[in-house]
């Protein structure tokens, strides 16, 4: 007897690498940006739903290795990411990461995607996102500190969600700032490469910092910062990794996705347990105050959270129809008769023979 052919349950959707980058093309890559925030706003608003926990890190000298899971009772998503900093002396890239998202009444598996660009896009979006709601009014200018692979989803997103024009670029590393430089051109921006970080502060409304340096850090000291700006530090994402001088989270209102999270990975690792946040999903539903005047520093601890990779898995999903940019993998077990497992094992073989 020959082995069944897998049921259709069997067959999961996968988004390769070259998939993706041939579904972002068709989107446009400023849609997906605005799209993605979007879905990460609708999620935020529907933030009680989720089950929520810190993610779970394997770190060690070299960098981190974290699953990061959440579902909202519904559906179900993880994500696997690295963060390796010193990859880059050997040509591999800083983050990679691959995610999945699940039917919670079954358990089966609904879509398999890589998620290194998807990352980038989401923490982007995230940041796009944030800033509509914080950076203060008309706010046209931004300096992008750290200008590595992150720097130019960061820029792209502000300008799709929040309508930047102007980019002021400062790496310690002047080859980073030419690559964003050459990267960002003929999108729409006035560039300014800096040769400090205090010339790319200068007239910014918005300061990004995206550093990748796994080490307390001081990018951004107390004195280069004035009133009335937004800060969207997002370099800082595990336990030991900071780029804002502890002076300036004394000055700022400071906003942030889950506290349990950040205050283990974020800026806010330097202050005291107790040290008051606002949870960003209250600012969208209205329950607590954003930017409430033009003297008012904002500050964004944002170190990534898995409701936002959520969110980006769920707006792919439903993108991708209609498009064939997937593989159908045989990924999962699924015999006729689910009693019966070994059975389907076993005819396999006598069909070999």
């Amino acid at each position: 007897m020959s082995a069944p052919k897998p049921s259709d349950l069997a067959f999961v959707p996968f988004i390769s690498v070259e998939n993706m980058m041939r579904l972002l093309h068709r989107i446009g890559i400023p849609d997906a940006l605005t799209g993605l925030a979007a879905y990460i706003e609708e999620d935020f608003r529907r933030w009680e739903l989720f089950d929520k926990t810190p993610r779970v890190a394997a770190h060690s000298s070299d960098g981190v290795i974290e699953l990061m899971p959440t579902s909202d009772g519904t559906s179900y998503a993880f994500k696997y990411v690295n963060g390796h900093p010193k990859n880059t002396r050997d040509g591999l890239q800083t983050v990679t990461a691959f995610g999945l998202l699940a039917e919670v009444a079954t358990g089966y598996p609904l879509l398999l995607s890589e998620m290194t660009l998807l990352t980038a896009l989401r923490t982007a979006a995230t940041s796009a996102l944030v800033a509509k709601y914080l950076a203060p009014e008309g706010a046209d200018t931004m300096a992008l500190i750290g200008n590595g692979a992150q720097s130019e989803f960061q820029a792209l997103a502000m300008k799709a969600v929040c309508g930047i024009a102007h980019l002021r670029l400062y790496d310690i590393d002047p080859k980073a700032t030419e690559k964003a430089m050459r990267n960002l051109a003929g999108h729409g921006f006035t560039l300014t490469a800096c040769a400090s970080v205090q010339e790319a502060v200068e007239g910014a409304q918005i300061i990004t910092t995206c550093t990748a340096d796994k080490q307390f850090a001081t990018i951004l000291t107390d004195n280069l910062v004035g009133a009335g700006v937004h800060i969207n530090a997002i370099g800082g994402d595990c336990p030991g990794k900071t780029e804002l001088h502890r002076d300036i989270l004394s000055r700022a209102d400071v906003f942030v996705e889950y506290p349990p999270q950040t205050r283990i990975e974020g800026e806010i690792q330097q202050m005291p347990e107790d040290f008051p946040v606002t949870e960003f999903w209250q600012v969208v539903t209205a329950a607590a105050p954003g930017r409430r005047n033009d003297r008012q520093i904002t500050l964004f601890d944002g170190v990534g959270f898995a409701t936002e990779d959520f969110s980006a898995l769920r707006y792919i999903r439903d993108r991708l129809e209609g498009t064939g940019f997937y593989q159908a993998l045989d990924l999962l077990a699924d015999p006729d008769d689910p009693r019966d497992l070994f059975g389907m094992l076993q005819r396999a073989n006598d069909g070999a023979a």
